[in-house]
């Protein structure tokens, strides 16, 4: 199958000489990362099956959270983790998307506005579900950030999930949504469009905005005061889903957005003389029509995909309220109570301890799905660094 991992190999270091210069070290680590993972560069192990005696060579991966290669047992880890969160109500599926004008300055100011977007959702969210005249509770809010469109263009927004109701603000008592309705879009459209103007407002004022390029001249107080200003009238696409079938449909879909990358190597369809060609949907459209084929240059794909590595560090899943990890267990546990649900059963590892306080991974053979004995470790290739700098100048 083509892999994302393949055009990088193909023309990643002549592109990186091309854009020296103009790539980030975030970018140059993610590239590196791909090309890498599943190969004798990052070590391995050599096994033999324990049933059949199949040989294997089982390569690492790079475990970096851009890589469609290394998301599948990431994401499985993390749903196996909130499976002891659910609680038997209805879900919602949340949208919460940035104009085309704020994503166009965003790139430049990833970790301000992506933290914006995350904090005014989720604080949109909560202050509208404890008004007494919508709710007049006290919610949880998963959010999930993405920041592509289908066709690799930069499209910041987030997906969140939310039960379908919330603790009393005494916490004496469970309070559901209606059936099939959770919140008015509508409201919570404009009070997000206005909290996240004046948030972006207040962080120019603190000089926390960059611009370049086209937006450069936005650094003048004046010039972003009238840029911001058709901001103010414009319709902010807020969606909101009707409820989940049960807990199960809940993680289903929480599988396919919580580790999800711009591009799944499954969407990749030829890699050829006239570019990298991949599947796309255009939302635009209608029924059938909207899935789509496009073709790139290998130059421009690579663009593309690295336009959505994040800031170091950066939290692309967070959580809320009564999801908050600092009082999660606590408010959980009171929830149950209300809601009449027993306590979850304690998950255990299915990974056998070493005995160093660390996890052994257990290789399953391929052909007949039996353990795999581990015959030989070896080591991953060391990077081959240049002299320091005060070196050569001397």
């Amino acid at each position: 199958m083509l892999e994302v991992a393949d055009i990088f190999r193909a023309h990643g270091p002549s592109w990186r000489h091309e854009q020296r210069g103009h790539l980030s070290v975030g970018q140059l680590k993610v590239m590196s990362a791909i090309e890498s993972c599943r190969s004798a560069a990052l070590g391995g192990h050599a096994l033999r099956c324990s049933a059949c005696a199949q040989p294997q060579l089982a390569y690492n991966s790079c475990r970096n959270r851009h890589c469609p290669k290394c998301q599948s047992s990431a994401a499985q880890r993390w749903l196996d983790a909130r499976q002891a969160d659910l609680l038997p109500v209805d879900y919602y599926h949340v949208v919460f998307t940035l104009p085309a004008p704020i994503s166009a300055i965003a790139y430049t100011n990833k970790e301000l506005v992506y933290g914006l977007l995350f904090d005014l959702a989720a604080e949109t969210l909560r202050t509208i579900a404890a008004d007494p005249k919508h709710l007049g509770a006290r919610i949880g809010v998963t959010l999930v950030l993405h920041t592509w469109g289908s066709a690799l263009t930069h499209h910041p927004h987030v997906h969140g999930i939310v039960p379908g109701g919330g603790l009393a603000l005494d916490a004496d008592r469970w309070i559901g949504c209606k059936p099939g309705f959770f919140l008015s879009v509508r409201v919570l459209s404009r009070l997000f469009r206005r909290r996240f103007l004046e948030e972006l407002a207040a962080a120019h004022g603190r000089g926390q905005l960059r611009f370049f390029g086209e937006h450069a001249a936005l650094a003048d107080p004046g010039a972003f005061a009238q840029w911001l200003a058709p901001l103010r009238q414009c319709e902010w696409v807020v969606y909101a889903k009707r409820p989940f079938a049960g807990p199960a449909a809940v993680l289903a879909y929480l599988s396919r957005y919580t580790h999800r990358v711009a591009i799944a190597n499954s969407r990749l369809l030829a890699f050829d003389e006239r570019g990298v060609t991949f599947r796309w949907k255009d939302y635009r459209a209608e029924g059938r029509t909207r899935h789509k084929t496009m073709s790139l240059n290998s130059a421009e794909f690579m663009r593309r995909f690295l336009l959505h590595v994040l800031p170091g560090g950066f939290h692309r899943i967070r959580h809320y309220g009564l999801l908050a990890n600092a009082r999660r267990k606590c408010n959980l546990a009171t929830a149950r109570t209300l809601l009449h649900q027993p306590a979850p059963a304690v998950a255990h590892s299915s990974e056998a301890p070493t005995g160093t306080g660390h996890t052994q991974p257990t290789f399953r053979c391929r052909h007949c799905g039996a353990p795999m004995l581990i015959l030989e470790t070896f080591a991953r290739v060391p990077h081959i660094r240049g002299p320091p700098v005060s070196a050569v100048r001397s």
